[in-house]
């Protein structure tokens, strides 16, 4: 399977603009023969808008509808990142939409991180997996990342790749030099990784968006600056899987 990942500034609550660098990027995705491309976490309308909740997006959004069409017209899936409004609430989702443009998968954020994210959104509940081009594949959001109990428990239900929208910000440098690839590691599966780069508001981003193979191998890494990162997913070696579930002792 043939990952992409757009590492991108927020577009600041400019839905337009915000769409257009999801069709720019699904365009070159397609080129590459990309299954899937990931990006950011709410990047529709902009992580860190001040505004965010009242901004949030019902599903027949106009800007819903006009990245569904970009994943039809390019014929690649996109994992996108989004404040959802529903039932009176306001979730930090990432939706799957398949590239004939029809909604996969609805994955709603976990672990919530800080009392901003807390203060404006519902957690989810639930894990969410589906299966694309044949392989099986998970959403995970930002934080929920760095918790092994959920990476573990998508790896026994045989995921083989987690595809995660985030807007990991300074001092946090080490989620995507260790955590992130160590994940992959430790669970014997891959983790595309789409960041922000750039400022929003009083929040600098670390960049280092990154595609991690399951034995923690980096297949493609940005460093600061706007990137799309392009990586084939290898198999997994039988000489180098993972036993920790099997061998774990509870003491």
């Amino acid at each position: 399977m043939r990952l992409a990942v757009l590492q991108a500034p927020s577009a600041g609550g400019d839905l337009s603009a915000a769409c257009v660098a999801v069709e720019q990027a699904l365009a070159a995705a397609a080129a590459a023969g990309a299954t899937v491309l990931v990006v950011p976490e709410v990047f529709l309308p902009g992580y860190n808008h001040p505004e965010v909740a009242r901004l949030a997006l019902a599903d027949d959004a106009p800007a819903l509808q006009r990245v569904r069409q970009a994943a039809r017209t390019a014929g690649t899936a996109l994992v996108v990142g989004y404040a959802e409004a529903d039932a009176g609430l306001v979730w930090n989702t990432a939706l799957c939409i398949g590239p004939d443009g029809h909604d996969f998968a609805r994955y709603r954020k976990i672990q919530l991180y800080g009392p901003r994210e807390k203060s404006i959104y519902t957690p989810g509940d639930r894990f969410v997996t589906f299966t694309l081009a044949g392989r099986k594949l998970a959403l995970l959001i930002c934080y929920d990342v760095e918790f092994a109990p959920h990476v573990a428990a998508l790896a026994a239900e045989g995921v083989e790749a987690i595809l995660a929208p985030t807007a990991n910000m300074m001092p946090f440098t080490h989620v995507v030099r260790h955590t992130v690839p160590a994940m992959a590691a430790n669970h014997g599966l891959a983790i595309a990784y789409a960041n922000f780069c750039g400022t929003e508001g009083d929040l600098t981003y670390v960049g280092g968006s990154l595609i991690a193979g399951p034995h923690g191998e980096v297949l493609a890494q940005a460093g600061e600056h706007p990137a799309l990162l392009i990586a084939d997913i290898p198999p997994v070696d039988p000489q180098r899987i993972t036993t920790q579930a099997q061998d774990y002792r509870k003491v």
